[in-house]
Protein backbone atom coordinates (compact mmCIF):
# COMPACT_ATOMS: atom_id res chain seq x y z
CA UNK A 1 0.00 0.00 0.00
CA UNK A 2 1.21 3.48 -0.85
CA UNK A 3 2.12 5.50 2.22
CA UNK A 4 -0.06 8.63 2.48
CA UNK A 5 1.81 11.93 2.62
CA UNK A 6 0.83 13.18 6.07
CA UNK A 7 3.34 16.04 6.23
CA UNK A 8 0.80 18.56 4.92
CA UNK A 9 -2.12 17.21 6.95
CA UNK A 10 -3.34 19.75 9.53
CA UNK A 11 -5.44 18.54 12.44
CA UNK A 12 -7.06 20.60 15.19
CA UNK A 13 -7.74 18.54 18.32
CA UNK A 14 -10.17 19.93 20.89
CA UNK A 15 -11.30 18.20 24.06
CA UNK A 16 -10.64 17.02 27.57
CA UNK A 17 -6.96 16.52 28.34
CA UNK A 18 -5.50 14.66 31.27
CA UNK A 19 -2.21 13.51 32.70
CA UNK A 20 -1.85 9.76 32.99
CA UNK A 21 0.44 8.77 35.86
CA UNK A 22 1.68 5.22 36.32
CA UNK A 23 3.18 4.00 39.59
CA UNK A 24 4.98 0.71 39.07
CA UNK A 25 5.89 -1.56 41.95
CA UNK A 26 5.99 -5.04 43.39
CA UNK A 27 2.85 -6.33 45.09
CA UNK A 28 3.98 -9.64 46.54
CA UNK A 29 2.42 -9.32 50.00
CA UNK A 30 -0.91 -8.49 51.63
CA UNK A 31 -1.31 -5.69 54.18
CA UNK A 32 -1.80 -6.78 57.83
CA UNK A 33 -4.13 -3.76 58.23
CA UNK A 34 -6.69 -4.77 55.60
CA UNK A 35 -7.05 -7.46 52.88
CA UNK A 36 -5.34 -5.33 50.23
CA UNK A 37 -1.99 -5.72 48.43
CA UNK A 38 1.00 -3.71 49.60
CA UNK A 39 2.81 -2.15 46.63
CA UNK A 40 6.52 -1.49 47.05
CA UNK A 41 6.96 1.55 44.79
CA UNK A 42 9.72 1.25 42.19
CA UNK A 43 9.23 3.98 39.57
CA UNK A 44 6.79 6.50 38.11
CA UNK A 45 5.91 7.29 34.51
CA UNK A 46 3.83 10.15 33.09
CA UNK A 47 2.07 10.23 29.72
CA UNK A 48 -0.46 12.53 28.02
CA UNK A 49 -4.02 11.22 28.26
CA UNK A 50 -7.45 11.97 26.79
CA UNK A 51 -7.41 14.56 24.00
CA UNK A 52 -3.69 15.07 24.67
CA UNK A 53 -3.08 11.42 23.78
CA UNK A 54 -5.16 11.89 20.63
CA UNK A 55 -3.02 14.90 19.65
CA UNK A 56 0.28 13.10 20.24
CA UNK A 57 -0.97 10.23 18.07
CA UNK A 58 -1.74 12.71 15.28
CA UNK A 59 1.73 14.24 15.61
CA UNK A 60 3.40 10.81 15.64
CA UNK A 61 1.84 10.15 12.23
CA UNK A 62 3.43 13.30 10.82
CA UNK A 63 0.47 15.69 10.90
CA UNK A 64 0.79 19.32 11.94
CA UNK A 65 -1.27 19.16 15.11
CA UNK A 66 -2.77 21.87 17.30
CA UNK A 67 -4.32 21.05 20.68
CA UNK A 68 -6.94 23.29 22.26
CA UNK A 69 -7.98 22.52 25.84
CA UNK A 70 -8.15 23.64 29.47
CA UNK A 71 -5.83 22.73 32.36
CA UNK A 72 -5.33 23.98 35.90
CA UNK A 73 -2.63 26.33 37.13
CA UNK A 74 -0.82 23.44 38.77
CA UNK A 75 2.13 21.09 38.53
CA UNK A 76 0.15 18.54 36.50
CA UNK A 77 -0.77 21.20 33.92
CA UNK A 78 2.87 22.25 33.63
CA UNK A 79 3.97 18.64 33.21
CA UNK A 80 1.34 17.97 30.55
CA UNK A 81 2.37 21.07 28.57
CA UNK A 82 6.02 20.02 28.72
CA UNK A 83 5.22 16.50 27.51
CA UNK A 84 3.13 17.80 24.60
CA UNK A 85 5.82 20.21 23.43
CA UNK A 86 8.22 17.29 23.26
CA UNK A 87 5.73 15.57 20.95
CA UNK A 88 5.80 18.54 18.57
CA UNK A 89 2.18 19.57 19.20
CA UNK A 90 1.22 23.26 18.95
CA UNK A 91 -0.46 24.11 22.24
CA UNK A 92 -3.41 26.36 23.07
CA UNK A 93 -3.88 25.38 26.70
CA UNK A 94 -6.06 27.70 28.75
CA UNK A 95 -5.16 27.88 32.42
CA UNK A 96 -8.02 27.87 34.94
CA UNK A 97 -6.90 28.62 38.50
CA UNK A 98 -10.22 27.31 39.84
CA UNK A 99 -9.61 23.71 38.73
CA UNK A 100 -7.00 21.03 39.04
CA UNK A 101 -5.73 19.38 35.87
CA UNK A 102 -7.49 16.05 35.33
CA UNK A 103 -5.24 13.17 36.34
CA UNK A 104 -5.55 9.39 36.28
CA UNK A 105 -3.15 7.65 38.61
CA UNK A 106 -2.74 3.92 37.92
CA UNK A 107 -0.95 1.61 40.33
CA UNK A 108 0.60 -1.23 38.32
CA UNK A 109 2.13 -4.59 39.23
CA UNK A 110 3.69 -6.57 36.37
CA UNK A 111 1.63 -4.76 33.70
CA UNK A 112 -1.54 -5.43 35.70
CA UNK A 113 -3.54 -2.47 37.01
CA UNK A 114 -4.32 -2.82 40.71
CA UNK A 115 -5.98 0.55 41.25
CA UNK A 116 -6.90 3.77 39.43
CA UNK A 117 -7.42 7.10 41.16
CA UNK A 118 -9.09 9.96 39.23
CA UNK A 119 -8.69 13.66 40.07
CA UNK A 120 -10.86 16.15 38.19
CA UNK A 121 -12.98 19.34 38.31
CA UNK A 122 -14.92 20.97 35.43
CA UNK A 123 -13.51 24.21 33.94
CA UNK A 124 -15.18 27.59 34.50
CA UNK A 125 -17.56 29.19 31.98
CA UNK A 126 -15.23 32.15 31.45
CA UNK A 127 -12.34 29.92 30.36
CA UNK A 128 -14.62 27.93 28.06
CA UNK A 129 -15.83 31.12 26.35
CA UNK A 130 -12.21 32.10 25.62
CA UNK A 131 -11.59 28.59 24.31
CA UNK A 132 -14.44 28.97 21.80
CA UNK A 133 -12.93 32.24 20.54
CA UNK A 134 -9.59 30.51 20.02
CA UNK A 135 -11.34 27.67 18.20
CA UNK A 136 -12.72 30.14 15.67
CA UNK A 137 -9.24 31.58 15.10
CA UNK A 138 -7.73 28.12 14.60
CA UNK A 139 -10.34 26.85 12.11
CA UNK A 140 -8.85 28.33 8.91
CA UNK A 141 -5.51 26.66 9.58
CA UNK A 142 -6.72 23.06 9.74
CA UNK A 143 -8.06 20.40 7.37
CA UNK A 144 -9.84 18.28 9.98
CA UNK A 145 -11.29 18.96 13.42
CA UNK A 146 -11.17 16.18 15.99
CA UNK A 147 -13.38 16.58 19.07
CA UNK A 148 -12.35 14.23 21.88
CA UNK A 149 -15.17 14.13 24.44
CA UNK A 150 -14.28 12.52 27.76
CA UNK A 151 -17.22 14.06 29.60
CA UNK A 152 -15.04 16.31 31.78
CA UNK A 153 -16.75 19.58 30.80
CA UNK A 154 -14.22 20.88 28.28
CA UNK A 155 -16.60 20.59 25.31
CA UNK A 156 -19.56 22.58 26.58
CA UNK A 157 -19.72 24.42 23.23
CA UNK A 158 -19.33 21.32 21.06
CA UNK A 159 -22.56 21.88 19.10
CA UNK A 160 -21.38 25.37 18.10
CA UNK A 161 -17.93 24.04 17.21
CA UNK A 162 -19.38 21.36 14.94
CA UNK A 163 -21.72 23.81 13.23
CA UNK A 164 -19.00 26.40 12.59
CA UNK A 165 -16.40 23.85 11.49
CA UNK A 166 -18.81 22.28 8.98
CA UNK A 167 -19.80 25.72 7.72
CA UNK A 168 -16.08 26.35 7.13
CA UNK A 169 -15.88 23.16 5.06
CA UNK A 170 -13.90 21.11 7.60
CA UNK A 171 -14.27 17.42 8.30
CA UNK A 172 -15.36 16.92 11.91
CA UNK A 173 -14.68 13.69 13.77
CA UNK A 174 -16.11 13.06 17.25
CA UNK A 175 -15.07 10.53 19.88
CA UNK A 176 -18.35 10.49 21.87
CA UNK A 177 -19.30 10.15 25.53
CA UNK A 178 -22.57 9.78 27.43
CA UNK A 179 -26.12 9.02 26.33
CA UNK A 180 -26.99 12.33 24.63
CA UNK A 181 -25.62 12.40 21.09
CA UNK A 182 -27.83 15.30 19.98
CA UNK A 183 -24.92 17.69 20.60
CA UNK A 184 -22.94 15.85 17.90
CA UNK A 185 -25.54 16.61 15.24
CA UNK A 186 -24.06 17.47 11.86
CA UNK A 187 -20.57 16.03 12.44
CA UNK A 188 -18.87 14.15 9.63
CA UNK A 189 -18.19 11.03 11.67
CA UNK A 190 -18.79 9.72 15.20
CA UNK A 191 -16.81 6.73 16.57
CA UNK A 192 -18.61 4.93 19.44
CA UNK A 193 -17.56 1.54 20.75
CA UNK A 194 -20.12 -1.17 21.50
CA UNK A 195 -20.80 -0.08 25.07
CA UNK A 196 -21.13 3.58 24.09
CA UNK A 197 -23.54 2.79 21.24
CA UNK A 198 -25.63 0.55 23.48
CA UNK A 199 -26.00 3.40 25.98
CA UNK A 200 -27.60 5.52 23.25
CA UNK A 201 -29.67 3.11 21.11
CA UNK A 202 -30.44 0.38 23.65
CA UNK A 203 -29.82 -3.37 23.51
CA UNK A 204 -30.09 -5.01 20.09
CA UNK A 205 -31.31 -8.55 19.47
CA UNK A 206 -29.30 -9.42 16.35
CA UNK A 207 -26.67 -8.11 13.94
CA UNK A 208 -29.48 -6.94 11.66
CA UNK A 209 -31.09 -5.06 14.55
CA UNK A 210 -27.73 -3.53 15.47
CA UNK A 211 -27.20 -2.29 11.92
CA UNK A 212 -30.73 -0.84 11.83
CA UNK A 213 -30.23 1.04 15.11
CA UNK A 214 -26.81 2.36 14.06
CA UNK A 215 -28.14 3.61 10.72
CA UNK A 216 -31.15 5.14 12.44
CA UNK A 217 -28.85 7.07 14.79
CA UNK A 218 -26.63 8.16 11.90
CA UNK A 219 -29.62 9.51 9.97
CA UNK A 220 -31.15 11.18 13.03
CA UNK A 221 -27.92 13.09 13.70
CA UNK A 222 -27.25 13.94 10.05
CA UNK A 223 -23.86 12.22 10.07
CA UNK A 224 -22.04 11.23 6.90
CA UNK A 225 -20.86 8.10 8.68
CA UNK A 226 -20.81 6.26 11.99
CA UNK A 227 -17.82 4.04 12.79
CA UNK A 228 -18.55 1.34 15.35
CA UNK A 229 -15.42 -0.10 16.97
CA UNK A 230 -15.88 -3.67 18.16
CA UNK A 231 -12.58 -4.63 19.77
CA UNK A 232 -11.44 -8.09 18.66
CA UNK A 233 -14.29 -8.15 16.13
CA UNK A 234 -12.91 -5.18 14.20
CA UNK A 235 -15.00 -2.25 13.00
CA UNK A 236 -18.14 -1.48 11.03
CA UNK A 237 -18.46 1.72 9.01
CA UNK A 238 -22.09 2.70 8.52
CA UNK A 239 -22.86 5.05 5.60
CA UNK A 240 -26.08 5.77 3.79
CA UNK A 241 -27.39 2.51 2.34
CA UNK A 242 -24.33 0.40 3.13
CA UNK A 243 -21.99 -0.91 5.81
CA UNK A 244 -18.31 -1.84 5.55
CA UNK A 245 -17.09 -4.58 7.90
CA UNK A 246 -13.36 -4.53 8.65
CA UNK A 247 -11.91 -7.51 10.52
CA UNK A 248 -9.45 -6.96 13.35
CA UNK A 249 -5.89 -8.09 12.72
CA UNK A 250 -5.01 -10.92 15.09
CA UNK A 251 -2.51 -9.72 17.68
CA UNK A 252 -1.68 -10.49 21.28
CA UNK A 253 -3.50 -7.89 23.39
CA UNK A 254 -1.44 -6.21 26.12
CA UNK A 255 -3.67 -3.24 27.03
CA UNK A 256 -6.65 -1.57 25.33
CA UNK A 257 -6.12 1.76 27.17
CA UNK A 258 -6.11 4.59 24.62
CA UNK A 259 -6.89 2.37 21.63
CA UNK A 260 -9.88 4.55 20.71
CA UNK A 261 -7.61 7.61 20.79
CA UNK A 262 -5.22 5.98 18.34
CA UNK A 263 -8.03 4.92 16.01
CA UNK A 264 -9.70 8.33 15.72
CA UNK A 265 -6.34 10.14 15.49
CA UNK A 266 -5.30 7.89 12.60
CA UNK A 267 -8.64 8.46 10.90
CA UNK A 268 -8.32 12.24 11.17
CA UNK A 269 -4.74 12.32 9.89
CA UNK A 270 -5.49 10.04 6.93
CA UNK A 271 -8.58 12.03 5.94
CA UNK A 272 -6.62 15.29 6.27
CA UNK A 273 -3.92 13.75 4.06
CA UNK A 274 -6.48 13.10 1.32
CA UNK A 275 -7.29 9.42 1.86
CA UNK A 276 -10.81 8.23 1.14
CA UNK A 277 -12.97 7.29 4.12
CA UNK A 278 -12.87 3.51 3.58
CA UNK A 279 -9.09 3.53 3.13
CA UNK A 280 -8.70 5.70 6.25
CA UNK A 281 -10.85 3.26 8.24
CA UNK A 282 -8.75 0.27 7.17
CA UNK A 283 -5.55 2.07 8.17
CA UNK A 284 -7.09 3.15 11.50
CA UNK A 285 -8.14 -0.45 12.15
CA UNK A 286 -4.54 -1.53 11.68
CA UNK A 287 -3.33 1.25 13.99
CA UNK A 288 -5.73 0.16 16.72
CA UNK A 289 -4.47 -3.41 16.42
CA UNK A 290 -0.88 -2.26 16.86
CA UNK A 291 -1.74 -0.03 19.84
CA UNK A 292 -3.27 -2.85 21.90
CA UNK A 293 0.07 -4.68 21.84
CA UNK A 294 1.53 -1.78 23.89
CA UNK A 295 0.93 -1.12 27.58
CA UNK A 296 -0.80 2.13 28.57
CA UNK A 297 -1.52 5.06 26.29
CA UNK A 298 0.87 4.95 23.34
CA UNK A 299 1.39 6.15 19.77
CA UNK A 300 1.61 4.28 16.47
CA UNK A 301 3.99 5.52 13.77
CA UNK A 302 3.90 5.40 9.98
CA UNK A 303 6.81 2.94 10.09
CA UNK A 304 4.74 0.57 12.24
CA UNK A 305 1.68 0.99 10.01
CA UNK A 306 3.35 0.50 6.66
CA UNK A 307 6.61 -1.24 7.48
CA UNK A 308 8.65 1.72 6.25
CA UNK A 309 8.56 5.49 6.39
Amino acid sequence: MKIPDTTKARVLVVGDVMLDRYWYGDASRISPEAPVPVVLWEREEERPGGAANVARNCAALGARTQLLSVVGRDEAGDKLAKLMRKEGVVLSLHRDAAIRTTQKLRVVHRKQQLLRIDMETPPSKEVLATKLADFRKALPGCDAVLLSDYGKGGLTHIATMIREARKAGKQVLVDPKGDDYSRYRGATLVTPNLAELREVVGQWTSEKDLAHRAQQLREKLGLEALLLTRGEDGMVLFRRGRALHVKAEKREVSDVTGAGDTVIATLAVMLAAGEGLESAVRIANRAGGIKVTKFGTAVVTLRELFGKA
